[in-house]
């Protein structure tokens, strides 16, 4: 089952000081199997993918980097990540979850429940029913084991805890994709500049040191309203913000024609997507540009195409459910 890291089970202490200068200053011998590798071994970048295949040659996940996920708050950020944290976990990487804004139990629950291609059982339902969606939750936990690991803290946590958690993630578990959930959870307010400003360099850091992915999520500023479509400068807090980062990616629900089907108004075309990731940085490759995704209600799987079915997430590339 997917482990969990609790911050009364570690000394994280031993981590968070990692980047003064007695820890970086080393003989110039420690160098040399680096050196030899870098010079005699083909380079082959190792690169982790969105879920969907039609933006699989438009962006990537590379090593050392910092990606920025920025939303409207309520517009799923939370679950499309944990969507790509299934897809991660499928490309044969290693997750840790950081969410300072939900237990560990509903993170499961929510990623479970894309995992498995099936909405949960009510308590209302048969009891085999329920026994059946027990055996599926189950065998999702038993699937987690060695790929997925969770940080149960919830609340606001210090930068420097943050720091600290990431290295130990990084050093201590072999973890190559670590989620924090979110960036104004890490610091003192959306006026503390100098706190952002510090724990994004950080991770910037950390992720080059140690060859890992960090994934930080971020919320959008109030915008007139909830049908407008952010960009790059509708992020909250500092602007220096998104210059640290390698990469930013915006989730944006089409809410309009979400409350035109609740409604029963003839105010929207069908063929509209649910959603849209808008890629609106990324450093290292050539690609901006907008991704158009349709949510299965069932499931809570964002897909590619309108008329998709849910996918597994244990093949890659993900193929539908039969």
């Amino acid at each position: 089952m997917a482990s969990v890291i609790e911050i009364d089970d570690i000394d994280f202490s031993a981590y968070l000081e990692e980047t003064e200068a007695k820890q970086k200053v080393k003989p110039a011998s420690v160098f040399v199997e680096d050196l030899l590798d870098w010079m005699y071994t083909p380079n082959v970048e190792r690169l982790a993918y969105l879920p969907w295949a039609k933006c699989r040659d438009q962006f990537a996940f590379r090593q050392g980097e910092v990606t920025l996920w920025a939303g409207i708050n309520g517009h799923g950020k939370s679950l499309i990540t944990g969507q790509l944290a299934l897809s991660l976990m499928g490309q044969g990487q290693k997750v840790c979850v950081a969410s300072f804004e939900m237990k560990p139990r509903k993170t499961l629950q929510r990623m479970s429940r894309q995992f498995s291609g099936d909405e949960p059982a009510q308590i209302s339902d048969h009891p085999d029913i329920i026994a059946g969606y027990k055996d599926i939750v189950r065998q999702f936990a038993d699937w987690t084991d060695g790929r997925l690991w969770l940080y149960d803290q919830q609340g606001t946590v210090t930068p420097e805890t943050i720091v600290a958690v990431t290295r130990y993630c990084a050093k201590e578990l072999g973890i190559q994709h670590i989620f924090i959930d979110s960036l104004m959870k890490c610091v003192r307010g959306e006026d503390d500049y100098n706190g952002q400003k510090y724990l994004v360099d950080e991770l910037c850091a950390i992720a080059k040191d140690h060859d890992i992915h960090v994934h930080l999520i971020h919320h959008i500023k109030k915008l007139m309203n909830e049908g407008m479509v952010p960009g790059k400068f509708d992020a909250k807090g500092s602007g220096s913000i998104t210059d640290q980062v390698d990469n930013m990616l915006i989730h944006w629900r089409n809410k309009p024609k979400e409350i035109a089907l609740q409604t029963g108004e003839a105010s929207y075309n069908p063929a509209d997507p649910d959603a849209m990731m808008i890629c609106a940085k990324q450093r290292n490759g050539e690609w901006e540009g907008r991704i158009q995704l349709w949510l299965d209600p069932k499931t809570n799987q964002f897909m590619q195409n309108q008329n998709d079915r849910p996918v597994n997430f244990d093949a890659w590339p993900h193929v539908a459910w039969s």
